[in-house]
């Protein structure tokens, strides 16, 4: 293997595993689902995030636009511009659940949602 291959082969962006199980957290996403947006398996994604190696470039793209970033963003170049709360993740994504149900369900979904806010907020509780 000649030297310069050598170079390339060890040389890896500080941190990106760590950058990546973060952002993937905060898009509310397991690493089954980053894994079958961009596909490859679990494992894959989980080995990526340990930072032992880290996935070709045109993967990167992939895992960039999977996961709503630049690929800068996902290199660390640049901040992250969204910042997501994991919580607020998991629940955006269960509310995108509701664009499947028909008009009928969407519209009972957003009544009790209305209803339980509104019951809250009488009472002084949110």
């Amino acid at each position: 293997m000649p030297w310069s291959a050598v170079v390339v082969k060890e040389r890896t962006v500080e941190g990106f595993g760590e950058r990546l199980a973060e952002i993937r957290q905060r898009r509310g996403l397991t690493q089954a689902e980053l894994g079958e947006a961009v596909g490859v398996s679990q494992r894959v994604i989980a080995y990526y995030e340990r930072d032992e190696s880290q996935p070709p470039g045109a993967m990167l793209i992939d895992l960039a636009q999977a996961l709503r970033i630049s690929t800068d963003e996902l290199l660390g170049v640049k901040p992250v511009s969204e910042r997501t709360r994991p919580k607020t993740a998991r629940l955006l994504k269960r509310l995108k659940k509701v664009e499947e149900l028909s008009p009928a369900d969407q519209r009972a979904v957003l009544k009790m949602v209305d209803a339980l806010y509104e019951a809250r907020r009488r009472n002084g509780r949110r």
